[in-house]
């Protein structure tokens, strides 16, 4: 048994060999059906308990994400939920914020702590409106978006009925992503009988500032752009989640080079701690598989619901952490 306890030479820590992935299976497993792939709640975790608290935890975290997100995408590829058109704007926008995020905390921010009280207070009204909009209240008077959830309990009730059984098969087979429009000015697609639309140039702009979040903080980005996408822009979570965790799998990808190559400002080395993210990457493999595999048997509101605790939460770690010192 002593055997699986482990010295991670790089990041210093001493954990049981099943830990990482234990771990991060649980969280992508949830995070995954809204779009993100859980690596701002494997940060606190690390610093927290494992007590890794260099540079290198963030670009761990990019590891990770490399590793874990690959399965989910391919879920939503294979079931012909991603909506392309929003995935390529998502990576267009956060690919260079990334980078200017890195420069911003290296040159400017050190102590980004002012910063994170705004994006904080920016996620506190994304969260809590994420769980207003699962509320009766708001249900009454909800947009199109949120027809889903009637459907979807109608093709419950419908299938019980048929099939004199408890187990439902959540979404038909035609509950895919038709592209119908695709300009400068508005991109619109279809799903499951509705049709949407959203403003590629806004789309854009909100991806750069994701992208230079991220690269200021060394998450991959999702945990912000998924929950705009459905709480700003009323699209339906079943088509963002797979563009969201593309975006943030390529962001990933730049945010290890940059984090690798390139010094930090007090010459502490920012290099990932590889071995520990793989550990964790496999867990999240296949905490996402399954998240994706099981995001169309799950009503949207519990979703919606899901994904506005974890932006409170992280909205008001964001917010504290500058008071508390």
């Amino acid at each position: 048994m002593d055997s699986l306890y482990m010295l991670f030479p790089v990041s210093g820590v001493r954990t049981w060999l099943f830990i990482p992935p234990l771990i991060a299976f649980v969280i992508s497993f949830f995070t995954s059906m809204g779009g993100i792939s859980g690596a701002f709640l494997l940060l606190p975790f690390q610093m927290s308990f494992l007590n890794f608290t260099t540079p290198s935890v963030s670009s761990t975290n990019f590891v990770y994400n490399i590793f874990a997100i690959p399965s989910g995408v391919y879920r939503y590829i294979k079931e012909d939920r991603m909506a392309w058109p929003l995935t390529w704007v998502i990576i267009f926008g956060t690919l260079p914020g990334i980078i200017i995020g890195y420069y911003l905390r290296v040159l400017y921010l050190p102590d980004p702590g002012t910063f994170k009280v705004f994006v904080g207070s920016v996620l506190l009204y994304v969260g809590i409106r994420l769980i207003y909009e699962i509320t009766g209240k708001y249900f009454d008077k909800s947009d199109k978006s949120d027809s889903f959830d009637e459907k979807f309990n109608e093709r419950v009730r419908q299938l019980k009925e048929q099939q004199n059984t408890r187990v439902v098969s959540g979404l038909p087979p035609e509950a895919v992503v038709k592209t119908i429009k695709l300009s400068l000015k508005r991109i619109e697609y279809e799903f499951w009988g509705e049709r949407f639309s959203f403003n590629p140039i806004s789309m854009f702009l909100l991806a750069l500032f994701v992208g230079i979040i991220g690269g200021t903080y060394g998450i991959g980005g999702g945990a912000i752009i998924a929950p705009f996408c459905v709480a700003v822009f009323h699209l339906p979570i079943y088509t963002i989640a797979g563009a969201s965790l593309m975006g943030t799998f390529i962001t990933s990808i730049v945010g290890v080079i940059v984090y690798s190559i390139i010094p930090s400002r007090d010459g502490l080395s920012t290099s990932p701690d590889w071995l520990l993210g793989f550990l964790f990457g496999i867990g999240g493999f296949a905490g996402m598989y399954l998240g994706a595999r099981f995001q169309k048997f799950v009503p949207q509101r519990f979703i919606k619901l899901i994904l506005g605790i974890i932006i409170v939460f992280l909205s008001v770690r964001y917010i504290s952490q500058y008071f508390i010192k």
